[in-house]
């Protein structure tokens, strides 16, 4: 570190020792020897101080802002702890990881963490023994150093929008004391959402190299389980879209899907129908963004997917967990693959990006809104869009990738040191068609590429080496994005 300090010191007296010679040196040799030593100068940053002073370059406000924003439908209290502290006050010894659907009992719960801790993967459980739930909660919210915030996708969405002053956002969902005392001053909660009791999600957090038995996570992560029936049943969809006629919105962000696995296959199948009419009578001139967050049923995504969920909407989120799963319920490309191994492939991320836009995505000849995806996984972040709907894209994946490095390590704005560049420095942009090789250049972080009518921006995160705080991460980087976009008008 030292010898950069010195070097960028000696570099800085050479280029202030070249201008007091100015008038007696030759203009050409002056002008060579100058941006000889500036790009010495650049070159003495680190990677990741170049990545941020071209980000900083990069990231304008559009031209046409949002100024009301409604976001709904799930909101909830996290009880944010250790995941390893937790389940040792609870008794439970570290043994085999094993994947559940639904967690039955603490002994689901103890598998299901250890399964994910060692793939350093996040994820979403419905836990449904209300009785071993309560206790288990009760444990929680009492464990020294356990933290309470907002939670819920849309909520946290709304909280992050809403400090932006010059925003006003209305949060609908399960609001209750706790959640309302927590809020933004900001965000408006119409009485019709109030409920006399908060719905808490558990947050069991895990740190890179943490250890529970022969268990290691690879990076820091967390586990969320809750059993929560006002989102699972999606209460307060309806109130939501009434509340739009006197809100007058000029973006909806919708979340909250995903929370109906917890219902039985019948009532699941019968809500999604009515959320399906309840999304169509919001007017289509307002963009609708559906945020999507950890699935496990199959049939159920492929429902969201093809059952008019997708078509309604203008833009989703999601991460890499969520892509992956979407492409093996829809058979989509790739759907082969069993997991993810280290940092996702970019030219498997790009084709199944692809292949959701021009398979579900707006074309002359299908009836869809579907214009844009922002995917975000910890390493880099890919913003596609249908060409001629979106625009400031370079501002929005910028901002995002911002947001993921600030909100994690806690700071205000991106500490240089404590962030390191994980996303790979070549990659190929399909494994599907005629590879297209991009070598990252960190002074231009923002790389585009474009493909039958479709666009991509990428660029990469910078990591925080010790994250503070991960729960809620990809929902201020899908608000992020969002705020730092701009919807042409048709």
């Amino acid at each position: 570190m030292w010898q950069r300090s010195v070097c960028v010191g000696l570099v800085a007296l050479a280029l202030g020792y070249l201008c007091l010679l100015g008038p007696e040196l030759p203009h050409s040799p002056l002008r060579h020897l100058s941006a000889s030593l500036l790009g010495g100068l650049r070159r003495a940053r680190s990677l990741e101080e170049r990545v941020v002073a071209a980000w900083q370059a990069a990231i304008v406000r559009p031209a046409r802002r949002w100024a009301r924003v409604a976001v709904g439908v799930n909101a909830c209290v996290d009880v944010v702890l250790s995941g390893v502290k937790l389940l040792e006050a609870l008794g439970l010894e570290p043994g085999d990881g094993k994947n559940h659907a639904v967690l039955n009992s603490r002994q689901d719960l103890k598998e299901a963490f250890a399964h994910f801790m060692e793939k350093g993967a996040a994820a979403e459980r419905f836990f449904s023994n209300v009785e071993s739930f309560h206790h288990i909660a009760r444990t929680a919210s009492e464990f020294p150093g356990a933290q309470l915030y907002v939670g819920g996708n849309a909520a946290l969405i709304g909280q992050k929008l809403a400090t932006n002053p010059d925003l006003k956002i209305l949060l609908c969902g399960p609001v209750g004391p706790k959640l309302h005392e927590l809020l933004d001053d900001n965000v408006v909660v119409p009485p019709e959402s109030m409920q006399e009791r908060d719905e808490f999600h558990l947050i069991l957090e895990y740190q890179a190299g943490e250890e529970w038995g022969q268990v290691r996570a690879p990076n820091a992560n967390r586990f969320i389980f809750s059993h929560d029936l006002s989102n699972g049943a999606l209460n307060m969809l309806e109130v939501f879209v009434s509340s739009l006629d006197e809100f007058h919105p000029d973006l909806v962000v919708l979340s909250g899907l995903h929370m109906m696995e917890g219902q039985s296959k019948e009532m699941r199948q019968r809500r999604l129908m009515e959320a399906v009419a309840s999304i169509s009578d919001i007017p289509t001139d307002i963009p609708i963004h559906l945020e999507l967050a950890s699935m496990t049923d199959q049939d159920f995504m492929n429902n969201i997917v093809h059952q008019q969920v997708f078509p309604l909407v203008n833009s989703i989120g999601l991460n890499e967990q969520e892509l992956l799963f979407l492409t093996q319920s829809a058979s989509g490309p790739h759907a082969s693959l069993a997991s993810w191994s280290g940092v996702p492939d970019v030219g498997v991320v790009s084709d199944i990006l692809f292949w959701i836009l021009k398979e579900h995505g707006k074309t002359a000849e299908r009836a869809s809104d579907l214009t844009r995806i922002h995917f975000h996984t910890l390493a880099y972040h890919i913003l596609v869009t249908v060409d001629g709907y979106w625009g400031n894209q370079v501002a929005a994946v910028a901002a995002g990738a911002r947001a993921a490095g600030t909100q994690a390590c806690a700071t205000e704005t991106i500490d240089t040191g404590k962030v390191f560049l994980k996303a790979p420095l070549e990659f190929v942009t399909s494994q599907i068609e005629a590879l297209s090789k991009i070598s990252l250049n960190p002074d231009e972080p923002v790389v585009h590429w474009h493909r039958e009518g479709i666009s991509f921006h990428f660029t990469p995160v910078l990591v925080c080496k010790d994250p503070v705080r991960t729960v809620g991460l990809g929902d201020a980087i899908s608000a992020e994005g969002l705020l730092y976009s701009e919807v042409h008008p048709q």
